[in-house]
């Protein structure tokens, strides 16, 4: 199975932290392939700009390397992806989390998320 992480389960799998369950963690170690989407970066450095993510210890500017050293693909955004957003219903009001939607559904990726409003969007979810 193939898989996009949740910037909530990226970040949590880079800190080792224990937020990630067990079922998730074993979801990601057992993945055919591991994605990281660019929105997930943009949101962490919008975020951390925005002072929104005080207790973070990386920034973002360290997430590529990180994400490469655990093995993970990037995940280019493309112009299908945020042409996609256009046509997803408002079950959910994160912009961030569309795009991932989007892209989920588009490159046929399972979602990696606690969040249960990505399931009325018809993508797969592990956690």
């Amino acid at each position: 199975m193939r898989l996009l992480l949740d910037t909530h389960a990226l970040l949590w799998w880079l800190l080792d932290d224990a937020e990630l369950p067990p079922s998730a963690r074993k979801a990601i170690e057992r993945a055919d392939a591991v994605l990281v989407s660019a929105a997930s970066i943009w949101e962490v450095a919008i975020k951390q700009r925005l002072g929104k993510l005080p207790e973070l210890a990386i920034g973002a500017a360290e997430l590529p390397a990180l994400i490469r050293e655990s093995g993970f693909l990037p995940l280019p955004i493309d112009l299908r992806h945020a042409a996609a957003v256009a046509a997803l219903p408002l079950h959910h009001r994160d912009p961030f989390d569309h795009l991932l939607i989007a892209q989920a559904r588009i490159e046929d990726l399972a979602l990696v998320s606690r969040d249960p409003a990505f399931g009325a969007y018809g993508v797969t979810l592990r956690w």
